[in-house]
């Protein structure tokens, strides 16, 4: 089954005194969706923005809002992110003893429903909710801050996440990346299973408009 790429630029590293600026570029250059990044200084050591940034983005751009809750209780914002706008919620398996419920509670809302895993936890914490997911975001870095390197054991276990999907009738369950993917990473990440390809500083960094397409030019050349 043939994939198509989406490519979600992370709004963590754009400009957010020109914030409507950069989402208008990342329009022009073809992105799918905008990343945000919600951080609570608590689950990961750093703190961003809330609903309300959601909220303000949802009358400018008809792009997805693909919001990652990197918090310690998701379950308490869920439903204000959805009602802020958002169109994807993505929750970490960390963070949720009630993983089935706190996923189904994101789909009640009428919203896609991701879960996201650290680079080190096992790919096994979420098979048993894996029917209960549109996507799965594999982290490629450790949560928290932009910028960093990218943590190569992510294409091992992109390949073993897509053949268990395969494997057991969820071929439409996406992979997300995110975490240190840039132009010249991007193909292998692809070749590996990924589809929707999260990126910050790969994108923000110089033409964002240039970057965005080189990425997806190079996303899809992978898959030939």
């Amino acid at each position: 089954m043939t994939r198509r790429i989406q490519i979600a630029p992370s709004l963590l590293s754009a400009d957010f005194a020109n914030l409507e600026r950069d989402v208008r570029r990342c329009e022009e250059g073809g992105a799918d969706m905008l990343h945000v990044d919600v951080m609570d200084g608590h689950f990961v050591p750093n703190i961003t923005i809330g609903p309300l940034v959601v909220q303000a983005l949802r009358p400018i751009t008809r792009l997805t809002l693909d919001v990652h809750l990197m918090i310690s209780d998701p379950d308490k914002y869920i439903k204000q992110f959805a009602e802020a706008g958002a169109d994807n919620i993505s929750i970490h398996v960390e963070t949720c003893p009630h993983l089935h419920r706190s996923l189904a509670l994101i789909r009640e809302q009428g919203k896609r429903a991701g879960a996201v895993l650290n680079p080190v936890t096992p790919l096994e914490y979420i098979y048993p909710a894996a029917e209960y997911c549109d996507f799965i975001l594999l982290m490629s870095v450790n949560p928290g801050f932009g910028g960093q390197p990218f943590i190569p054991s992510f294409l091992r276990r992109a390949r073993e996440l897509r053949t268990w999907l395969d494997g057991n009738n969820l071929t439409h369950v996406e992979i997300q990346v995110d975490g240190g993917v840039k132009i010249d990473n991007v193909a292998e990440v692809v070749a590996a299973g990924a589809n929707v390809i999260v990126s910050g500083s790969g994108i923000f960094s110089g033409s964002i408009e240039d970057n965005i397409r080189t990425m997806r030019r190079r996303a899809t050349e992978s898959l030939v």
